[in-house]
């Protein structure tokens, strides 16, 4: 009879009420969550410009899902990182030219360019010491005369032996200039097999007759003024001779003069010098090429 004269009071039976609606809820609350799975929200993804993100996720070519399954991506097509791949490995316009193209703008080059341009970088030094760039410069240069032949070491090795031959033919014909007989002894190589053949016609033989023929030479008293024309040089691995045309101021017409090179202890001497003869007018005293 006390229960239930409690429970007629109306704040008491207020109470009871709410304190069975909670117990409900919270009953109810614990049975959903054993009987429903939990949502997984994924984080939120933080999107940025780095490269090696994107190049991580071309490489993997998947995103891994939580289950283990696996999402394939399409990579998006990204031909302007491949272009600057090119440049960056040091691609140029000149590696995209055929090869008669590259040969003769590069023709239009001299010695001295050539040379500079094979010192720029590695695919420049390619380029410049190309066989076919060094042909074209030598016959540019020298002559077209030896177009046929193939020499030993390639065209580069050729066309500067040929250089520095001509530039010693040009300081033989310095030295004449000059009147140097020191010079022209140490020019000639110091051997009885020697020769010189003067614009008189006349022979010397061994190097001390070549040595007095040019005393005769240089004590003339009058100057020697001429120019040296056509010059063709032939090179060997051990001797070279130069052919060529000189002209005197005076109207005598070209002397045809051949000087021969030999080899040896590291430099060239030479070994023969030919001159055509004069004509009959001009004073014979003249005995040189």
């Amino acid at each position: 009879m006390e229960i239930f004269s409690v429970f007629s009071q109306p704040s008491s039976f207020v109470a009871v009420a709410v304190t069975a609606l909670c117990f409900l809820l919270a009953l109810f609350s614990l049975l959903r969550s054993f009987s429903l799975p939990r949502r997984f929200t994924p984080p939120r993804k933080h999107h940025c410009d780095c490269a090696s993100d994107s190049a991580s996720v071309a490489a993997v070519g998947a995103v891994p899902y939580l289950n283990g399954g696996a999402e394939m991506l399409e990579p998006a097509p990204v031909p302007a990182p491949v272009v600057l791949a090119e440049r960056l490995t040091g691609s140029s316009m000149m590696e995209e030219l055929v090869p008669e193209i590259t040969t003769h703008a590069l023709s239009y080059l001299d010695y001295p360019s050539l040379c500079r341009l094979s010192m720029t970088n590695s695919l420049m030094r390619k380029a410049a010491n190309d066989d076919n760039a060094w042909k074209a410069l030598y016959h540019k240069d020298f002559t077209l005369e030896q177009d046929s032949i193939t020499p030993t070491n390639g065209w580069k090795a050729y066309y500067a032996a040929t250089r520095a031959i001509v530039n010693i033919n040009t300081e033989f014909f310095n030295i004449v200039r000059d009147k140097s007989l020191p010079a022209m002894s140490r020019f000639w190589l110091n051997g009885d097999y020697v020769k010189c053949i003067h614009a008189s016609g006349e022979l010397f033989s061994g190097f001390n007759a070549v040595m007095q023929s040019w005393q005769l030479v240089f004590n003339w008293e009058q100057g020697l003024n001429f120019q040296v024309r056509d010059v063709r040089a032939r090179v060997l691995a051990d001797m070279a001779w130069v052919t060529m045309k000189t002209y005197v101021d005076m109207d005598t017409g070209p002397f045809n003069v051949t000087n021969v090179f030999e080899f040896h202890n590291g430099r060239w001497y030479m070994v023969h010098h030919h001159s055509s003869m004069m004509n009959g007018d001009v004073d014979h005293h003249i005995v040189h090429g």
